[in-house]
């Protein structure tokens, strides 16, 4: 198989996504509104002391992202499974693996990167350094795509089970864990003025690992599930 008709499925299959995102653009606004709401809440619930909220602001915009990203996973292949759309992608002649990386990628653009985009908002909110603000974007740039990938593999096997949202936590939240940690890690580190290349090396290996080898996770979850 050519590189080309590779090349020209994957495109295809990321504006798609993207136009049919556009067309609903609650799938855009809605995880960053709940990403915004958590990372609100958390000061009334605390303390609203300058000093309380530099502390906890890392753990907060990392755990508020984490749930931000699990929310938004239900739609990835949700519709396709729904409307048959799925099963022309697993009976197309390219690798399904190949187009699932492109959901997710298409996906990464529609609920990750706006959440990267807003976070200095909220980090500045929280008392949080300006000078770890890029620290702290290149870590949740490294670190949702490993989110998304994860989460696409427990989805994959509860696409098929009505209301799968609370099945696919509780698969997905114990493999979410060592990205929280380090991500957390990272902005923590960054904020104390500490250096941060370790933890950020880190969830880029991680990142490179997620996206390799979940879309081939992935599309065997989802054959499993068509089946």
């Amino acid at each position: 198989m050519g590189e080309a008709p590779l090349a020209a499925a994957f495109t295809a299959i990321l504006r798609r996504d993207l136009a049919l995102a556009l067309r609903a653009p609650g799938e855009i606004v809605n995880p960053v509104i709940f990403f915004v709401m958590i990372a609100t809440l958390f000061p009334l619930a605390v303390s609203a002391a300058p000093e309380t909220l530099r502390q906890i602001a890392p753990g907060v915009i990392w755990v508020a992202a984490l749930l931000a990203s699990l929310i938004s996973m239900e739609p990835l292949f949700r519709s396709d499974f729904e409307d048959g759309s799925l099963e022309q992608l697993a009976l197309a002649p390219q690798p399904l693996a190949w187009l699932v990386l492109a959901k997710l990628v298409a996906h990464w653009l529609i609920t990750g990167l706006p959440l990267v985009v807003f976070s200095p908002l909220l980090a500045l909110f929280m008392q949080y350094p300006w000078a770890a603000l890029p620290q702290l974007m290149a870590g949740l740039a490294l670190g949702t795509p490993v989110l998304g990938a994860l989460g696409a593999i427990g989805l994959s096997l509860t696409v098929g089970v009505r209301r799968g949202g609370l099945l696919l936590a509780l698969l997905v939240l114990p493999l979410y864990v060592p990205v929280l940690i380090f991500g957390a890690s990272s902005a923590d580190a960054a904020a104390s003025g500490l250096p941060v290349s370790g933890q950020l090396q880190l969830l880029g290996a991680m990142a490179a690992l997620a996206l390799t080898l979940a879309p081939l996770a992935a599309a065997a979850g989802l054959r499993i599930s068509l089946d």
